[in-house]
């Protein structure tokens, strides 16, 4: 594997499966499109998530 992951443990790894045994995933953000036809139901769930929190 070329790029650099992140597992859930916050462990950083080269490779697909890190050592305690979670699935290691890329850190690039998604492509940005102005035709998002989806962005406004992520920024409703997120912005719920927040809510929950007490970070709104």
């Amino acid at each position: 594997m070329e790029h650099i992951l992140r597992c859930a443990c916050g462990a950083w790894t080269m490779n697909s499966k890190h050592a305690c045994g979670s699935t290691a995933i890329t850190v690039r953000p998604l492509k940005y499109s102005p035709e998002d036809k989806y962005g406004a139901y992520r920024r409703d769930v997120k912005k719920e998530d927040w809510i929950q929190r007490g970070w709104l």
